[in-house]
């Protein structure tokens, strides 16, 4: 079985890499400046800014399945005529694709949010993964769609980086108390989306933890597991700050979960305390 994977040298594009040499795939996948680490994967530079650059990589990779997990930010090129790219190139060649979408698509209105929960993005990243999630349900009809939240794990996130620079007073900046998210462990996610993968199931999935945090809350939770004090993380109001974008998002999986055998651990299970040496 040959894969691809866009945004290979991503975290959680080098996550999906791993699980997939580690299961023996065919794995291919690809950079925008510089390879992955994981070794055992072919890689291939692409910008999905040129068009016909994805095209001719599909064509002389010849993958079975396309997992985008290509991030792009802010930039509407890469981000959404990127993505719109990567599903008119695997509908030409045939190829199944799953393409990893966020809850930024989501403007925290009603809280709560199914996978039938039409978008309604308010900033440009929102609104770019918005466009790019409708291009490939439209374009490549027997897609999945996978929304997911903060990604943790490892202590290579950004997040968990943020958390040891504020912590070191080597960055400035707050943890917001007012912005809640799901976050969801790295691994536990690439399992899922191998899962979707393989399957037969098409249209929207959600793949976000089971806890809904503070990014405070999360950045407390991350300094108690790597023995750091939480009293060293600054704390502020995302709505004092004037930082656009929502508040209270909470992606709800269950329907998902229910399809799918990989369990979506909460963060407050996979970020518990490391134990000492002596209760080891």
């Amino acid at each position: 079985m040959k894969v691809l994977v866009i945004g290979g040298s991503g975290f959680l594009g080098t996550e999906l890499v791993r699980q997939a040499t580690a299961a023996g795939w065919d794995t291919a996948a690809t950079y925008c400046t510089r390879p992955g680490r994981p070794s055992g994967a072919s890689w291939h530079r692409l910008d999905l800014r040129a068009p016909g650059h994805i095209d001719d990589l599909l064509a002389s990779v010849g993958p079975r399945f396309v997992v985008n997990a290509s991030s792009g930010h802010g930039n509407w090129a890469v981000t959404a005529e990127g993505s719109i790219r990567v599903a008119m190139a695997a509908a030409k060649h045939g190829r199944r694709l799953v393409h990893v979408s966020s809850d930024a698509v989501f403007s925290g209105s009603r809280i709560h949010y199914d996978e039938d929960c039409p978008p309604d993005p308010t900033t440009p990243y929102g609104a770019a993964k918005a466009a790019a999630e409708s291009a490939v349900r439209l374009l490549a009809p027997g897609s999945v769609v996978a929304r997911t939240s903060l990604i943790i794990g490892g202590g290579a996130s950004a997040h968990e980086r943020l958390v040891h620079d504020l912590a070191s007073r080597t960055r400035d900046g707050v943890l917001f108390t007012d912005d809640r998210r799901c976050p969801v462990h790295v691994e536990d996610l690439a399992s899922a989306l191998w899962e979707l993968t393989v399957s037969d199931l098409t249209g929207m999935s959600h793949l976000a933890g089971a806890d809904a945090v503070s990014r405070h809350a999360l950045g407390v939770l991350i300094a108690r597991r790597d023995g750091l004090d939480p009293g060293l993380l600054p704390a502020g109001r995302r709505a004092d700050a004037g930082v656009p974008g929502p508040l209270d998002v909470r992606l709800d999986s269950r329907a998902t979960q229910r399809r799918i055998r990989t369990r979506l651990r909460g963060v407050r299970e996979f970020l518990r305390p490391r134990p000492s040496i002596g209760e080891a």
